[in-house]
């Protein structure tokens, strides 16, 4: 039940503690929705959502660890992950954030919710070939940046050049896509708070390319290769944010058009 907490079997031990004490505290989250938020049940509805995620989240932990780290097993490990963490930050952003988003054009907010969307949608399929990168050991295919094998298009010959690849060329994609998104932001005068989330994820974006070349130049070494995971967390969470935000932001012209009628 506790081992020696030494080497590599306290990282494990540890990331199996946390997850025991991130159930618990997510069973507390949703008993509170289930009496606090009737009004609106689909809140309590998504917590039981997270529940179940997290459930099925430590019978992959489990399947990865007796398997010994099969490939599929792990990534999807990782994507429930994933998937738990949007569905965290979007009760978070409903039950802690609406007051503190300002009144937007229903346009633009609807846009801006498509953007974000769009935008962490390609951070988490990002994240999963990445997974698949790591544990399909094709994390040096392409040992050289910003080429690969000393090309703009490596050959490829191989399932772990392509893997590579195509992580790189997602990454790429992503980082524009989320660069033009601030930006667009920026240009349409957002509320402030949005446009900070905007920056802020332009701002990841820019460094996760960064730690991805500095990943392999290092020959995957521990600490930027977590990080490089870190940052895509932060990355999804502050799109989802936005994005959530985003589409509860108050329209203007309706919250006009209810005082005159009030």
């Amino acid at each position: 039940m506790m081992p020696e907490m030494s080497g590599g079997v306290f990282w494990e031990h540890l990331h199996r503690l946390v997850a025991g004490g991130l159930v618990l505290m997510f069973g507390l989250a949703t008993w509170l929705a289930k009496t606090e938020t009737r009004d609106q049940p689909w809140i309590f509805k998504a917590c039981l959502a997270g529940l179940g995620l997290l459930v099925v989240q430590s019978i992959f932990g489990g399947l990865t660890v007796i398997y010994r780290l099969p490939d599929l097993v792990s990534t999807t490990h990782l994507g429930l992950a994933f998937l738990f963490l949007a569905l965290v930050t979007v009760l978070t952003s409903v039950t802690g954030g609406i007051t503190e988003v300002e009144s937007t054009h229903t346009e633009t907010a609807s846009r801006l919710t498509i953007l974000a969307g769009t935008g962490a949608a390609l951070i988490f399929v990002q994240s999963l070939i990445g997974g698949l990168v790591r544990h399909m050991d094709a994390g040096m295919a392409c040992p050289d940046v910003p080429l690969c094998l000393g090309e703009l298009v490596p050959p490829l010959v191989n399932s772990t050049i392509i893997l590579h690849f195509t992580h790189r060329l997602i990454g790429i994609l992503a980082a524009l896509t989320i660069i033009g998104l601030a930006v667009w932001i920026m240009r349409v005068s957002a509320p402030r708070s949005l446009r900070l989330l905007g920056l802020l994820a332009a701002a990841l974006a820019a460094t996760q390319v960064v730690v991805g070349f500095v990943s392999v130049l290092t020959s995957l070494a521990v600490v930027p290769v977590s990080l490089h995971t870190f940052i895509a967390a932060c990355l999804l969470g502050t799109l989802v944010r936005l994005a959530t935000l985003a589409r509860l932001a108050p329209n203007p012209i309706s919250s006009t058009a209810r005082t005159t009628v009030g």
